[in-house]
């Protein structure tokens, strides 16, 4: 048994457990909330190489005491030269490939995050230098980090189709093999990157010495991306999504992620009076998936670049646009289910300071190892968010110069009307705003403690990561008459391995109105909830 963690100064929640000691430690040396986000940003960008990387997307929900809850958007845009017809030069006219050059079609904006974010720690009292936030991931990039099981299957089952991608094999493929879990796994090229970011500052990432560097070398593999896309890239300061719940105020990332999606199904849940089944029946799932499945016709139909929307997302959160979706429930029959939208590769993360700053953090480089690139004198592995465009011109998230590309990713917070302050969220694909709705849900609803909530058995509908079929996966820890009664209400049910990492790795951190602290982990990952 796996008991919540509890702190009364600050606390971290990352899926890897260097992270989390990487920022209780700036926590305890005083710094804030972001600061220590930041270095759990790099340490995990080193540590679990498989789900994130420095040249991947990132979008922070940041909350200050008094003042409203930010969402930064670090997502970078398509490159100036992407369009059908660059692909369709190439012999691309269906599909984006998911690895290569052409999948590396997209700026990587989590380093413009980084700067944003740092920015404003500075402008709030935060001190500490750059050199310190970086230090530990630099230290790791250098010395070694144990290699996870995570990685080593992950490695294992996607080498043949990544070996021969530039620069992956010389990166995780040491002595021509996947490093075996418990073995070291050394980045010095990752090291002297960081380290000259560390000395110039976060900004040559896109404007400096290390900008021509990563633009020639993307060139170099077939990228369209150049010199000037990556000095384009800016991290956005955005409004954040909010919902109005019986339980508090839910906030969570605008377009083009789909924060949305998570909104929608905890918005609808709402209405359909979820708080009166049992919280591991039949029926909680049951309804939980049928308002999946209204959320992701929401997604399909609207969701993509927001310069692109016809609709402003907010208006979807509305009362009337709720309830004309809860009718849309049926309480004893599935509804039909069309293809997710495929897996992704990310780690969410959460910090709660002394003072009550709070940020919920995600990092991505999509699929696994992303494009599998890396680049060879940085020794960054490029993110592939870009092959969720589509090459079609008449689709909705079509492939243009400068458009941000749909993202997965959403990280969410929660003021809740008994003074409680939740940060939450999680990796894997469709099953984020699943994974979210389990955790708010277990917790706010039915009045379960963060660990528990989240080492409860969960389930999954459609694709995640190393998964692809459309199915509604069920940890084998629901009792049998669940899963008997779901399928018998229609759902192609998949029976998975009791803890599986499949159903993405969660956290959550809630601060009570007296500032004590209780946090929660994942058992299905890597990582640890630390608190001082």
């Amino acid at each position: 048994m796996i008991h919540t963690s509890y702190a009364t100064r600050g606390m971290v929640v990352a899926p890897h457990a260097l992270a989390s000691q990487s920022a209780i430690a700036v926590l305890r040396e005083g710094g804030n909330a972001i600061e220590a986000m930041i270095v759990a940003a790099a340490t995990i960008a080193v540590a679990y190489p498989h789900m994130n990387s420095i040249g991947g997307d990132a979008f922070w929900l940041i909350q200050v005491p008094g003042q409203p809850v930010r969402a930064l958007d670090a997502c970078g845009a398509a490159a100036g030269a992407a369009n059908v017809d660059w692909f369709a030069a190439r012999g691309m006219r269906e599909v984006i490939p998911f690895r290569g050059g052409a999948a590396a079609n997209t700026v990587a904006g989590t380093i413009s995050g980084w700067d944003a974010a740092y920015t404003l720690s500075s402008q709030l009292g935060g001190r500490l230098p750059l050199a310190r936030l970086l230090s530990d991931a630099v230290g790791y990039a250098r010395d070694g980090v144990p290699v996870t099981r995570s990685q080593y299957a992950a490695t294992v089952g996607k080498c043949t189709e990544l070996e021969a991608q530039p620069g992956f094999a010389r990166s995780f493929l040491p002595d021509g093999a996947p490093p075996l879990a418990g073995s070291r796994f050394r980045q010095p090229r990752l090291a002297a990157t960081l380290e000259h970011l560390a000395r110039v500052g976060l900004d040559d990432f896109y404007r400096g010495e290390l900008a021509r560097s990563l633009a020639a070398d993307l060139e170099a593999v077939g990228s369209p991306l150049r010199l000037a896309d990556l000095q384009a890239q800016r991290a956005l300061w955005r409004a954040p999504l909010t919902l109005e719940h019986s339980r508090g105020t839910l906030y969570n990332m605008p377009p083009p992620t789909q924060g949305l999606v998570s909104l929608l199904i905890l918005g609808l849940l709402d209405r359909l009076d979820h708080g009166a089944v049992e919280p591991e029946g039949a029926d909680y799932v049951h309804l939980a998936v049928e308002a999946t499945k209204q959320a992701f016709a929401i997604r399909d139909r609207y969701l993509t670049d927001p310069h692109y929307m016809p609709v402003d997302a907010q208006s979807l959160l509305a009362d009337a646009a709720l309830q004309t979706l809860a009718e849309g429930v049926q309480s004893h029959r599935a509804a039909p289910w069309p293809p997710g939208r495929g897996p992704a590769d990310t780690v969410w993360m959460g910090a709660i300071d002394e003072a009550g700053c709070a940020v919920s953090f995600i990092q991505s480089i999509y699929h696994e190892f992303g494009s599998g690139i890396v680049l060879g004198g940085s020794g960054v592995n490029w993110q592939n968010r870009g092959c969720s465009f589509s090459l079609d011109a008449r689709a909705l998230n079509v492939i243009r110069p400068g458009r941000k590309p749909f993202h997965t990713l959403n990280p969410a917070i929660a003021r809740l009307r008994d003074g409680r302050l939740m940060v939450y969220g999680s990796m894997g694909g469709d099953g984020q705003p699943q994974s979210q709705c389990a955790v708010f849900t277990r917790c706010a609803v039915f009045g379960m403690e963060p660990q528990a909530a989240i080492s409860a058995p969960r389930w999954l509908l459609g694709r995640t990561w190393g998964r692809s079929s459309d199915t509604l996966k069920l940890e084998s820890r629901f009792a049998p008459e669940v899963v008997a009664r779901l399928r018998a209400l229609g759902h192609a049910v998949e029976v998975l391995q009791p803890f599986d990492e499949a159903m993405g790795h969660a956290g959550c951190i809630i601060r009570r109105p007296d500032g004590l602290l209780a946090g929660g982990a994942d058992p299905r990952s890597d990582g640890s909830a630390a608190g001082f």
